[in-house]
This record gives C-alpha cells, sequence and structure tokens, in this order.
C-alpha cells in the first residue's frame, strides 16, 4: 500500500495559493479557473481572443513541477503501479465525466464550492464517493 506524509504547512500555503490563482482569473478576466475547459479551448475553433491565456495557464500547470525541482534541486520520483491500458481508460472517464458534468475537480471543487453552487456541491460529492470507492475496491479487494 502506498502512503504519503500528510504536510499541513505546505498543504495550506498551495491551497491558498490555488485560491489566490483562482479569485485573480475571476476577477482579472471573469473565468472560472476549470482545467479541462481551458485545456479544451486549447483545440479550435477558436470563439474568443483568449487563447494566449489559456496556452499561459496550461503551460503554467505543466512548469510548476520544474520550477520547484530547480528551486529545490530534487525531482519528484512518479509511481504509477497502472499499465498503458488502464491509464488510457481512465483518462476517457475522467474526460468524459469532465464534458458530461460540465466542469472539472479544479471548476467545480475550487470555484464551484467557493461560490456556493448547488450543482458544484453535488460533482464534488460524486468526485469524492468515486475516488473512496475507487481506493477501496483497488487497494483493499483481491
Amino acid at each position: 500500500m502506498t502512503a504519503t506524509a500528510f504536510t499541513p504547512l505546505a498543504a495550506l500555503i498551495g491551497g491558498g495559493m490555488i485560491g489566490a490563482a483562482a479569485v485573480a482569473l475571476l476577477v482579472t478576466t471573469g473565468r472560472i479557473a476549470g482545467i479541462s475547459g481551458f485545456a479544451a479551448r486549447l483545440l479550435p475553433p477558436y470563439a474568443d481572443g483568449g487563447l494566449s491565456g489559456r496556452l499561459a495557464f496550461v503551460l503554467g500547470i505543466i512548469a510548476a513541477p520544474l520550477v520547484v525541482m530547480v528551486i529545490s534541486g530534487t525531482a519528484p520520483v512518479p509511481h504509477i503501479a497502472a499499465g498503458a491500458p488502464v491509464l488510457v481508460l481512465a483518462g476517457l472517464l475522467v474526460g468524459f465525466g469532465a464534458v458530461w458534468g460540465n466542469g472539472c475537480t479544479s471548476g467545480h471543487g475550487v470555484c464551484g464550492l467557493a461560490r456556493l453552487s448547488v450543482r458544484s456541491i453535488v460533482a464534488t460529492a460524486v468526485f469524492m464517493a468515486t475516488a473512496i470507492a475507487t481506493v477501496f475496491l483497488t487497494r483493499h479487494l483481491p
């Protein structure tokens, strides 16, 4: 079983930074910080002139771990136990869920909950229940 260290200060700082970034994006652009929406709108057709902002948002997500690695001098060592077929299926299911739920965990869980959106509360409850069931099934049943 995989165990991770709980680091409350790092979690608090990271959560505060995510919240501040979401508020800054909403205030400056009027957009909700939903990663699936930003990523989906990187593909044509382009309905507005926001391509460069969306590209910067997604590139920032990709660059952040690299910046941490440069600053700290150590690289995280990811361990993914699942094989390629499981990862492809999981990616398709997450993509389908984001489209079907009209948003992703970041849009609903960070921004929607902060706005007290009933739809986001329900979506986040479904995300969490699904995650709990998945961990239970994959780690505790033969």
